[in-house]
């Protein structure tokens, strides 16, 4: 098969001959091997793991995306990925960068809260209300 992992900035990963592929669904972990019927799947984020006899079992956190294979090609887009090929250290960079991310996202939220109420109480004085 061939993998190809898309981050919404960039390809992450690309290779080619995987002999086999397991994510996360909502339903729990989801095996491909090269002659699966074609199918789409909606990930959770996780562990993502695939082998290549070239590279052996490669270990990939992935956050939150879709799986869709067709033929021969597994397209994965998420909106971060992480590889590794230790489960260990995978862990530790994960939870830091993960969480670093979410610090963000939670600042994020709480200027995008104040730029929305500061823009409704401008609005309501200029209704005169």
């Amino acid at each position: 098969m061939n993998l190809k992992v898309l981050l919404p900035f960039r390809i992450f990963v690309e290779k080619r001959d995987v002999t086999r592929i397991v994510a996360e669904t909502g339903a729990g972990s989801f095996g491909i091997l090269p002659h699966r019927l074609d199918c789409v799947a909606a990930l959770l984020p996780g562990i993502l793991v695939f082998e290549t006899e070239a590279d052996g079992v490669v270990y990939m956190a992935v956050d939150e995306g879709v799986l869709v294979k067709t033929g021969a090609d597994v397209l994965i887009s998420v909106r971060n990925a992480i590889a590794g090929t230790e489960l260990a250290k995978l862990r530790e960079t994960v939870e830091r960068e993960f969480l670093n991310l979410d610090e963000q996202e939670r600042d994020a939220r709480v200027v995008l809260a104040k730029l929305e109420s500061g823009f409704i109480h401008r609005f309501k004085e200029f209704r005169g209300e």
